[in-house]
C-alpha cells in the first residue's frame, strides 16, 4: 500500500472577532454603571470624542450643524446600519470601517470652532456631592470615643485601641487574646482586664468572643431575671433558666425543641417559653446599628409605560454622556492644519475608533429596546394584572421572535433593570421555568407565580400549626398546579422560608 502526498485548496467562511467587534459585544453586556464608567474612559482616552453639552443637546434637533454631524458619523456605514437593525454587532461577519482617506469629506460641512462650546467651570468652586454627605458613625469610632472618656490609664487605652481595632463588624472579638497581643509586651491578664472594661461600653454585648458570652453580657445589664429560678435545687445549675439555655441549649432553642430543653433542665415547658421570650429580645449582633453598608439606588435602563392603550418601551439615557466628534478637532482637520503624515494617520485612526464607539452605543440601545419590547409582548398580561399572570419564558423564545442569537439575549438581559407599573425588575426576572396545570395541560404556570402562591400560603397560615411541604403541595394541586413535595421544598428554600418545625410558635 502506497501513500500519496497532494495539495488541496478549500474555501471556508468563519467569523473573526476583530477588536472593534469585541468592543461592541462588551458594551452590550455592561450594566448601566459599568457603561457610564466605560464611556467616561473612552472620553479620556480618545481626543476625538467629546461630550455633548446640555445646552447643545437641547437644540440639537433644530441645529443643521449637528444634523450634518450625525449624518457624517454614519455616512460610511449605510449598508451596515440597514443590517444592524436586524442583527447585533456579534452576528455580522466584519465591521464596515470608515474610509481612512475620507476624513476631509467628513468635516467639510462643519466649520465651527470649539472655543465657544466649553462648559463653565464655575461648578468646580462648589464642594462635591461626597463632601456634602453626612458620614455615619462607625462602631470603631463610637467605641474609641467612649474609651477616650473612660478613666483608664494611658497604657490601658493603648490596649483598648488594640482590642477595638480587632473587633469585627458585628462587635465580636473573634481572635484569641494571645494572637491579639502577639508582638507586643502586654500581659494577657492585663489585656483581659481591659476587655472587661470595653464590654461595659455601648452597645451592650460588644467585645464578646462568642454568641453565649454576648447574650450573657446583655442579660447582666438587664439584671438577674427571677424567671424560673432554680433556688429549690442549689448546685444543679448556676443562675437562672435563661443562663442555662444560653450556655447549653441554643441549638435546641433554634430548632424550637422546647420539650427537650424542659426535660434537660427539669422545668416546665411554660417556664422555657417565658425564658425564650427574654432571649429573643436580646441582640445577637451588637454592631448591627453601626453597619455602614449603603443601599445604592438602582437606576433603570428602560421604562415601560402605557400610552394610549399600548405598552411603550422608553430607553433611559439620563446621566449617560452623549458623545460626538470633538468640534476642536473638526475645525483643525477641516482647515488642513493637522500636521505631518504621522499626525494625520493618528487622527484618522482615532476618528475610526470614535465612530465605532458611537455606532456601538447606538446599536446597544436599539438592541435593548428590541429585546424589552419582545419581553413586553410575551408578558403583556403580567404588566396588566400582576405576578400571578407571569408566563414561563426562555431566551430561545425571545431570540426567535426578534431574529437574534440566544447569547445576545443573555448579554442584553444581564445586569439591566426595567421600571414598570409592577415595580423595579431585573430583566432576568421574566425568564423562568414553567409548571404544568392539571386543568389546562397545554398552558404552563410560571415558577415565579408558584413561589408567590407558596409565600402567600405561609403568610396566612396558623403559626401554631404551620403548613408542611406536603400540605402546601396538596393545596397547590387543589388549585390545578402539578407540583411535587420536593419542588415545594426547593421553592420554599429559595424564598428563604424556614421549614414548618422552625416556623411553629408556642406562644
Amino acid at each position: 500500500m502506497s501513500m500519496k502526498l497532494r495539495l488541496d485548496l478549500k474555501l471556508s467562511q468563519k467569523l473573526i472577532m476583530t477588536p472593534q467587534l469585541q468592543q461592541a459585544i462588551k458594551l452590550l453586556q455592561l450594566s448601566r454603571l459599568e457603561l457610564q464608567q466605560s464611556l467616561v474612559q473612552h472620553l479620556m482616552d480618545n481626543p476625538m470624542l467629546d461630550e455633548l453639552p446640555a445646552e447643545a443637546e437641547e437644540n440639537e434637533g433644530s441645529s443643521a450643524d449637528e444634523q450634518g454631524e450625525d449624518a457624517a458619523a454614519s455616512a460610511s456605514s449605510n449598508s451596515e446600519t440597514a443590517e444592524s437593525e436586524e442583527s447585533t454587532p456579534e452576528e455580522r461577519d466584519t465591521p464596515d470601517e470608515a474610509s481612512a482617506a475620507g476624513w476631509e469629506e467628513y468635516f467639510q460641512t462643519d466649520r465651527r470652532t470649539g472655543s465657544g462650546e466649553r462648559q463653565s467651570s464655575s461648578s468646580d468652586d462648589f464642594p462635591s456631592y461626597e463632601q456634602n454627605m453626612r458620614k455615619a458613625t462607625s462602631l470603631e469610632d463610637h467605641l474609641l470615643w467612649q474609651l477616650s472618656l473612660s478613666g483608664l490609664s494611658e497604657q490601658q487605652k493603648v490596649i483598648g485601641r488594640l482590642l477595638i481595632g480587632n473587633l469585627d463588624d458585628d462587635g465580636y472579638l473573634r481572635m484569641p487574646l494571645s494572637e491579639v497581643i502577639s508582638g507586643t509586651e502586654f500581659a494577657e491578664a492585663e489585656v483581659e482586664s481591659v476587655l472587661k472594661d470595653i464590654q461595659t461600653f455601648d452597645p451592650t454585648g460588644v467585645g464578646a468572643r462568642d454568641l453565649p458570652e454576648c447574650l450573657l453580657l446583655q442579660l447582666g445589664h438587664l439584671g438577674r431575671s427571677p424567671i424560673g429560678s432554680l433556688g429549690a435545687r442549689p448546685g444543679a445549675l448556676k443562675g437562672s433558666i435563661i443562663e442555662a439555655i444560653i450556655l447549653h441549649h441554643l441549638k435546641d432553642l433554634e430548632k424550637k425543641q422546647y420539650a427537650r430543653v424542659a426535660k434537660a433542665l427539669d422545668v416546665t415547658i411554660e417556664e422555657v417559653l417565658q425564658a425564650t421570650k427574654v432571649i429573643e429580645g436580646l441582640e445577637p449582633k451588637p454592631g448591627r446599628p453601626f453597619d455602614n453598608t449603603q443601599n445604592y439606588v438602582i437606576v433603570p435602563d428602560v421604562f415601560v409605560v402605557k400610552n394610549e392603550g399600548e405598552w411603550v418601551v422608553l430607553l433611559n439615557d439620563d446621566g449617560l454622556p452623549r458623545m460626538r466628534i470633538s468640534p476642536y478637532y473638526k475645525q483643525l482637520m477641516a482647515s488642513g492644519q493637522s500636521g505631518s503624515t504621522e499626525t494625520k494617520a493618528y487622527l484618522d485612526e482615532r476618528l475610526r475608533a470614535a465612530q465605532w464607539v458611537i455606532r456601538s452605543i447606538e446599536q446597544r440601545n436599539k438592541t435593548i429596546v428590541k429585546v424589552v419590547s419582545s419581553i413586553v409582548k410575551f408578558q403583556e398580561q403580567f404588566f396588566e394584572h400582576g405576578v400571578q399572570y407571569l408566563k414561563p419564558l426562555v431566551l430561545k423564545q425571545v431570540a426567535e421572535d426578534i431574529g437574534m442569537h440566544e447569547s445576545t439575549i443573555s448579554r442584553v438581559t444581564a445586569n439591566k433593570y426595567m421600571y414598570c407599573p409592577q415595580g423595579m425588575l431585573e430583566l432576568k426576572f421574566f425568564f423562568n421555568a414553567g409548571l404544568q396545570r392539571a386543568d389546562q395541560p397545554s398552558d404552563m404556570l410560571s415558577s415565579v407565580t408558584v413561589r408567590e402562591m407558596i409565600r402567600k400560603m405561609v403568610a396566612a397560615e396558623d403559626a401554631r400549626h404551620p403548613l408542611k411541604d406536603e400540605e402546601i403541595a396538596a393545596r397547590l394541586r387543589e388549585q390545578q398546579v402539578l407540583i411535587a413535595r420536593r419542588t415545594v421544598a426547593k421553592y420554599r428554600a429559595e424564598e428563604n422560608i424556614p421549614p414548618a418545625t422552625q416556623r411553629k410558635q408556642f406562644f
